[in-house]
């Protein structure tokens, strides 16, 4: 008698297998996908993604990944397309039309559409000869691999490939662009990425607390009280910050400390951080030394501050 087949030898089974497809893909990515890659950066419109079905799912999660990282992408439902939103595809625009059998019905206007107007399509099904590869200019054919359900009915399997494959050219594109963590942010201004992506010098406060050496202390408790900060920074002559006064700095010296400067008080060597590091990396360091504030130079090789960013302000902003 053989032994149940479980939930969980179900699951490994479908992850092996679709694991085992992806290293097809793998393999047999060649000359075509650099086409695939070229084409669209020649474009002078828009990617236009479509796909029916679960396609079409994948095709949405993969125009969105390439509007995101730098390549202007748009879905078009292949149904709608044929009642007016083929209005959407124009010239200059580039289109990666989806559909594992390739024989997708409701793509023919789509096809067709792009063939009239002599608009480039990149067309991704497993099947070299079906009617989206005859037609398209770029054919980027998915690897033999069955799919995970046992039957070969449900798109598990061959959306995966689909799926990796958007993923792989949208990596392409922009790393040929150089699309950088700054381009991203400008993209993401919301939710957790964008306050991963906080630049300190959004969140750092200009009009900072500072003294020199030999203020008394009188006048520095009083700069500390009116700034509101906790702390107020140390300079010598030439604007160069050399020291930091805080709390655990008046408790230390709390017996004659009017009678003492800043410069008798002070921390020397105090940590800072550049204006354009990101305020995550800010809030590690204050975290590292249990500080609340963090004084900002220009650059690494100034030591003139320009600011100071207060772990509140980071936490506010979503940056944890």
């Amino acid at each position: 008698m053989t032994e149940p087949v479980t939930f969980l030898d179900t699951a490994r089974r479908v992850i092996r297998q679709e694991a085992d497809a992806l290293r097809l893909l793998t393999d047999s990515l060649g000359a075509e996908f650099t086409e695939a890659v070229e084409v669209i950066l020649a474009a002078k419109g828009r990617t236009i993604v479509t796909g029916m079905g679960k396609s079409g799912h994948i095709a949405r999660k993969i125009t969105a990944t390439l509007a995101s990282t730098g390549t202007p992408a748009h879905f078009v439902h292949p149904a709608e397309a044929s009642h007016g939103d083929l209005g959407m595809i124009g010239d200059g625009d580039v289109c990666l039309v989806l559909s594992n059998s390739g024989e997708t019905p409701e793509l023919a206007d789509v096809i067709a559409y792009t063939r009239r107007f002599k608009i480039p399509m990149i067309g991704v099904a497993s099947n070299p000869e079906s009617s989206l590869i005859r037609a398209c200019d770029v054919a980027l054919i998915l690897p033999k691999a069955p799919e995970a359900c046992g039957h070969g009915i449900v798109p598990t399997t061959s959306t995966t490939m689909t799926l990796a494959l958007g993923d792989a050219i949208a990596i392409a594109l922009m790393k040929h662009r150089a699309f950088t963590a700054d381009n991203f942010r400008v993209l993401h201004p919301g939710g957790k990425l964008g306050a991963r992506l906080t630049k300190v010098r959004a969140l750092m406060h200009t009009d900072m607390p500072l003294v020199t050496a030999e203020t008394p202390m009188r006048e520095a408790l009083s700069v500390i009280s009116e700034k509101g900060f906790g702390v107020v920074g140390v300079v010598d002559a030439d604007g160069q910050l050399i020291g930091i006064i805080t709390d655990g700095d008046l408790r230390r010296h709390i017996d004659g400390l009017l009678d003492k400067t800043a410069g008798d008080i002070m921390t020397k060597g105090p940590m800072t951080i550049a204006a354009d590091a990101l305020a995550e990396k800010a809030v590690a360091r204050m975290d590292e030394r249990a500080i609340t504030c963090l004084f900002v130079r220009e650059t690494a090789d100034d030591g003139r501050p320009c600011g100071i960013l207060k772990i509140q302000d980071c936490l506010r902003a979503g940056v944890v």
